[in-house]
């Protein structure tokens, strides 16, 4: 009995001879670390985009809010936007988000169609990859705006052969999206994450939700 008297008497002693942290620095510490986790996960693992257009219409909505998984491909350098390492190369079908090759500070989403050594080719709006039909169950025609007319290197184009490290990306909005037909292709360097989920969608113009699209994977 005294020896446990003494070991909780040296328990307190030694307790109460401990500074605590007072308790701005406790949150000064742990906002800190939560904005650094931040920046870490947004720089080398996922970010957040939001869909501010229809050219991927139907797969993604004026409004969707995605997530983008940038592990996807490989590890990219935060600072110089160069991969340090790649995992494998964008395939066709995935949904990417890449720098928008006419204007840097500009990020796009579109589908991959061509990958590298693909001999691209669309007649009357039908895409051929080597001379063989695309099995393309994404694309979407609203036919001709009257705002833009007709554009023949939309329905229209190639053949054309994919350089190497390059991608040719189309919306899936196939009348209503500007992508590799107009400014051609899209450097593996500057191809961000694959877009994997929608995790907040909301009509644009009256602010509806829409629940029935959140937590949607894309395919």
């Amino acid at each position: 009995m005294p020896s446990n008297n003494v070991k909780e008497d040296s328990v307190a002693v030694a307790g109460a001879g401990k500074k605590s942290k007072s308790a701005f620095r406790e949150y000064a510490e742990s906002i800190v670390f939560a904005l650094l986790l931040a920046l870490f996960i947004r720089s080398f693992i996922v970010q957040a985009f939001k869909i501010p257009s229809g050219s991927m219409i139907p797969t993604l909505q004026v409004g969707d809010h995605i997530l983008v998984n940038k592990l996807s491909y490989g590890i990219r350098n935060p600072f110089w936007g160069s991969f340090l390492a790649y995992f494998k190369k964008p395939q066709r079908g995935d949904v990417v988000v890449f720098i928008f090759p006419e204007d840097r500070t500009k990020d796009f989403i579109k589908r991959v169609i061509g990958v590298e050594g693909d001999m691209v080719e669309i007649r009357e709006k039908k895409i051929y990859i080597n001379g063989k039909p695309l099995e393309d169950p994404h694309a979407h025609f609203e036919g001709d705006a009257p705002e833009r007319g007709t554009f023949n290197v939309r329905d229209e184009y190639g053949p054309r052969e994919v350089p190497a490290h390059h991608i040719f990306v189309m919306g899936d909005n196939r009348d209503r999206s500007y992508d590799s037909r107009y400014w051609g292709y899209v450097d593996l360097d500057d191809v961000k994450g694959r877009a994997f989920l929608i995790y907040w969608s909301w009509d644009g113009t009256d602010r509806w939700v829409r629940w029935e699209r959140i937590a949607d994977l894309i395919y």
